[in-house]
């Protein structure tokens, strides 16, 4: 398992997503506004799926009880994916980052907004959404299941999924065929390696077509 999401870690999101579409999995790339909080961050493996929704009849610590639970129950070393069915509060700030760093999280990406920005940076923790918001989930969300499957713009996740995201976005890639798709995304990237020296070399771009079948 740690040698697979050591070789994903190497590739990158558009490679992968190239071996998907000829594999005929083109509906991978979850929507291109959720971005990295910062500029260069990364994040790849194992998926565990969170998915919740508004509900403004909770008390403050009902509320907060309940997101300390999922920040309690989801396992470690995985990348969360949430799909919190809201853009109006954040749904990942600093302590809860924090809490899940200690459990060997990966990282964390939302179909939603992020707050405490600064913090998470500083802490490295990389995280993946729309854009950021200081309002919070107290007296406003609920989580509704854990590990279940969720949707994401056009695209359904499964827990034990993997995921690569980079600056080109972010991919899934489904669990059966994870292996084969690391596989072949590396004999990828060394053709491109090759087809590049090749241009940097000289070689026309059309006959570099020809020869590597790449561009």
């Amino acid at each position: 398992m740690n040698n697979l999401i050591d070789r994903l870690s190497k590739c990158y999101a558009s490679a992968i997503h190239d071996v998907l579409r000829e594999k005929g999995y083109g509906n991978c790339v979850l929507p291109p506004e959720i971005q990295a909080l910062e500029k260069g961050q990364k994040l790849f493996g194992e998926i565990y799926t969170i998915s919740g929704h508004i509900d403004y009849s909770l008390s403050r610590h009902e509320s907060l009880l309940l997101w300390s639970q999922v920040l309690s129950k989801v396992p470690s070393e995985k990348v969360i994916i949430c799909q919190p069915n809201t853009h109006s509060i954040a749904l990942m700030g600093e302590l809860s980052a924090r809490a899940l760093m200690v459990k060997g999280t990966r990282g964390y990406l939302m179909d939603g907004h992020c707050r405490d920005v600064e913090e998470i940076l500083y802490a490295k923790f990389p995280v993946f959404c729309r854009l950021s918001t200081a309002a919070d989930i107290v007296e406003r969300w609920k989580y509704d299941s854990l590990g279940h499957p969720i949707t994401i713009g056009t695209v359904t996740i499964h827990s034990g999924d993997y995921i690569i995201a980079d600056m080109d976005g972010a991919v899934i890639i489904p669990n059966k065929i994870v292996e084969e798709v690391i596989s072949k995304t590396e004999e990828v990237m060394g053709t491109e390696s090759e087809m590049r020296q090749a241009i940097l070399n000289g070689m026309d771009p059309e006959q570099a077509y020809l020869k590597f079948r790449k561009f």
